[in-house]
């Protein structure tokens, strides 16, 4: 399913989420390939089974100034295949003059106090980017705050993957 260069990112994070087990400070990590695909992750705690993050963001050179098709046909097919978050996600904006999409959580988590929902970017402005990002917005209060996203080094790397996997090839 994957090409090789799919199994060394996450191979590489693999590596660091063992390499960082007992971290509870703040750590970024970078993992990269030949093509200058990227993905950074920046960690809040990790433990031997689980991590915590404020945001993944994915570098993804050959979306940079693609056609905006491209990252709508992106959206779709990550929505369609992330479905082991905490919400089922779907686009929400499509912006093609800024060349951006939103994804959130269709529908978001309804707690007593509000709501809490990802967020995912995805940008053929820069460097072509992927973010992925949790909020919380309290009831009768303006605004939202981010949250941390808690999941299993399993669950990350399956995200990874998934992601990589489902980078359109640009078409010549």
């Amino acid at each position: 399913m994957g090409n090789k260069a799919d199994m060394s990112i996450s191979q590489d994070l693999e590596q660091e989420l063992t390499r960082l087990v007992g971290t509870q400070s703040p750590t970024t990590v970078t993992v990269s390939e030949a093509s200058g695909l990227s993905l950074q992750v920046d960690f809040v705690a990790i433990d031997s089974m689980s991590c915590s993050f404020s945001e993944v963001q994915l570098f993804v050179p050959s979306l940079q100034n693609a056609a905006f098709d491209a990252l709508k046909k992106w959206a779709e097919q990550l929505s369609q295949r992330i479905t082991y978050l905490l919400e089922n996600i779907g686009p929400l904006e499509f912006d093609p003059d800024a060349g951006e999409v939103l994804i959130r959580s269709t529908p978001p988590s309804q707690l007593a106090s509000g709501s809490q929902y990802f967020e995912i970017i995805l940008s053929s402005k820069s460097s072509g980017t992927f973010s992925l990002k949790r909020y919380r917005s309290v009831k009768g209060q303006p605004g939202r705050d981010p949250v941390e996203i808690t999941v299993t080094h399993e669950v990350l790397l399956k995200l990874t993957d998934d992601l990589i996997a489902t980078i359109p090839t640009s078409t010549p």
